[in-house]
């Protein structure tokens, strides 16, 4: 029997895809609330999973390292399905496009394409399966929720930090380096100064740096807007100090860059409402002096020489900064529309352009298609249906920045901060890639329930 409880309204109507979740009846039976935490419990389930997978596939259950990649899978299915059979998600004309969208390119994968119908569920359930969660989040968070989630952030970033200083200063050969189903040869990724860029409790260094840039837009929130939120100075403050020091540890510019990002947005922050200035002021103070202290540890001076050689060596490599921006934080955007590839009108098939869907059609890992996303989808699905994918993400992009500007005059700067990590994850994240699909997933989710002031429970 289907139960409606506390019945939300959050469809994607009249093109607008970020209708934030309100409640039109204030009371809930005893089991609406059970099945509400239930599902609660499944997002935390699918967080913390995203943090710790690597963990799993590499030292705790290193013999089940390949079904261990979508882990995650049964619970985004499990979540969808719950919530849509107890009318807590209602689908809108977003999701019905997705999986209309997905259900074609599945179909002219098997027809058309390569054919194997384990690559092409692969593929399909990208936007099947953990896409549409973006919209489910919102109806089972609110936003102290996410705040709770952000303290926790702080928590494992500072446990995070001290485990990438011991992967960094220990050899390749050492456990805590080991690499997927426990690779002996280590998990470290070609670095400079004789160090490897680490990949933390990740399987992979872009999780680390999906990690920081997420954990990032937590710190500088609640440093401009702590009251009541009762994160302890201390916790803040050694949060702050692991996430700089993990700048160099990590020997990633995309660390670099996504704290950057999450800079601008908080001086935008305060532009867009003063009453911040002060914090603004204040963060940029403690940062200078974290700074000027970390600078005066070996460890830290180890780290940042090695960081600074990759940084110099690298851009050189690819052509300064502008060839640094263009090609690897847009993504090869232009270079997916621009260049003719060849490619058969349908695409060559869903999954192909990821590295499981590689390793399933060849025996070997790698980028059949192309490494950029909007490359990735083009190639895989054709012009027609690739584009239109990448408009549904530019669309839900464009509403939710629109929206989270407009909340900090509200004086809630959280979705806005919170965009500084999402908007290229939005735009360009390797969707085929499962930790930077999870990421995608929670941190669009998170914004969207971040707009929601009133408890769900």
């Amino acid at each position: 029997m289907s139960v409606r409880p506390n019945r939300v309204v959050s469809t994607i109507e009249d093109g607008d895809v970020i209708n934030s979740p309100r409640y039109i009846t204030p009371e809930v039976s005893s089991d609406s609330k059970r099945r509400l935490r239930n599902l609660k419990f499944g997002i935390w389930a699918y967080f913390l999973l995203l943090i710790f997978e690597g963990a799993l596939r590499k030292w705790t259950f290193s013999a089940l390292a390949t079904p261990l990649l979508i882990v995650r899978d049964p619970i985004a299915i499990w979540i969808l399905f719950q919530s849509i059979r107890y009318g807590i998600f209602k689908p809108g004309i977003y999701v019905y496009a997705l999986w209309v969208l997905t259900s074609i390119a599945f179909v002219t994968t098997l027809f058309f394409g390569h054919g194997d119908a384990a690559v092409a569920l692969f593929g399909a359930r990208i936007f099947a399966f953990h896409f549409p969660l973006i919209f489910v989040i919102p109806l089972i968070f609110d936003r102290q929720d996410v705040i709770t989630v952000g303290k926790w952030l702080l928590w494992i970033s500072i446990g995070m930090t001290f485990l990438v200083a011991i992967q960094f200063f220990s050899p390749q050969s050492a456990w805590v380096n080991r690499g997927i189903a426990g690779d002996v040869t280590g998990s470290g990724f070609s670095g400079s100064n004789g160090f490897y860029r680490v990949p933390g409790t990740f399987s992979f260094t872009n999780g680390l740096s999906l990690f920081y840039g997420f954990t990032a837009a937590f710190i500088f929130y609640f440093w401009i807007d702590n009251k009541d939120r009762k994160i302890p100075p201390y916790l803040l403050l050694i949060s702050t100090i692991s996430l700089l020091a993990a700048i160099p540890l990590s020997i990633s510019r995309t660390i670099l860059f996504e704290v950057a990002l999450s800079v601008f947005f908080l001086i935008i922050v305060a532009i867009r409402n003063p009453k911040f200035l002060g914090s603004l002021v204040a963060i940029f103070a403690v940062t200078t002096l974290l700074l000027l202290g970390l600078s005066n540890l070996s460890f830290f001076q180890t780290a940042t020489e090695a960081f600074t050689e990759r940084f110099t060596s690298a851009n050189e490599m690819e052509g300064g900064l502008e060839g640094v921006f263009i090609d690897r934080f847009l993504g090869g955007m232009v270079g997916a529309l621009s260049t003719d590839q060849g490619l058969p009108f349908w695409g060559s098939g869903l999954g192909m352009g990821t590295n499981a869907g590689a390793k399933l059609l060849t025996g070997n890992t790698g980028y059949l298609i192309t490494e950029g996303e909007w490359g990735r989808l083009i190639g895989e699905m054709g012009l027609i249906l690739g584009l239109s994918f990448i408009f549904l993400r530019l669309l839900l992009l464009f509403q939710l920045l629109t929206k989270s500007v407009t909340e900090i005059s509200k004086r809630n700067p959280l979705p806005w901060l919170l965009m500084s990590f999402a908007i290229f994850m939005i735009a360009q994240s390797q969707l085929g890639q499962p930790t930077s699909l999870g990421f995608t997933v929670l941190v669009s989710g998170f914004v969207l329930a971040s707009f929601k002031t009133s408890k769900g429970l």
